[in-house]
């Protein structure tokens, strides 16, 4: 079989650069900015309402010890240049032990409080896709990005998701 030659090779891109205007017309496309939906939908903030109100006893009383912790610490520090050898080995292991425990309860709690976030998050994403896809099926969009480097701002469907997200109870 004979390749192309070059005026057929020409001919053939030339016919397909013209036709490309005619596709891309019919080809819709939007973007979902999930960072705004985060922070902007009703459901988002209804989350964090929700998470702040189930953790914050416990940061409090994180937020608490760790001042008792660190007045010790001071209390120990004035104190030490009179302090026997044994009591200032004695209240130093004890702030260690402390110090330990608190760390302990610290790392607990944002462990705790990153696996619920992420439980939520993922609840108000869901909706937020299922949301995405009805408006994409309803104003016709062949594809609905949610991760972009650049976008123009006449493709951002996002208001049209959050009212809609808004408007779902």
């Amino acid at each position: 079989m004979k390749s192309l030659s070059r005026s057929s090779l020409w001919v053939l891109l030339a016919s397909m650069a013209l036709a490309l205007p005619a596709l891309a017309e019919d080809f819709r496309v939007g973007f979902v900015n999930t960072d705004r939906i985060f922070r902007e939908a009703n459901s988002a903030k209804s989350a964090q309402a929700k998470l702040e109100q189930e953790f914050s006893k416990r940061e409090k009383d994180l937020n608490d010890m760790g001042n008792t912790l660190k007045s010790a610490s001071d209390k120990f520090e004035r104190e030490a240049p009179t302090l026997s050898e044994t009591q200032r080995q004695q209240r130093q292991k004890q702030l260690i032990d402390q110090d330990r425990e608190f760390q302990r309860k610290r790392r607990e709690f944002q462990e705790d409080l990153n696996a619920r976030k992420n439980e939520e998050l993922q609840q108000v994403l869901d909706r937020a896709n299922r949301v995405v896809k009805q408006v994409a099926e309803q104003e016709k969009f062949d594809l609905v990005l949610q991760e972009a480097v650049y976008i123009n701002p006449k493709y951002d469907i996002t208001d049209k998701v959050i009212k809609a997200l808004n408007a779902v109870k």
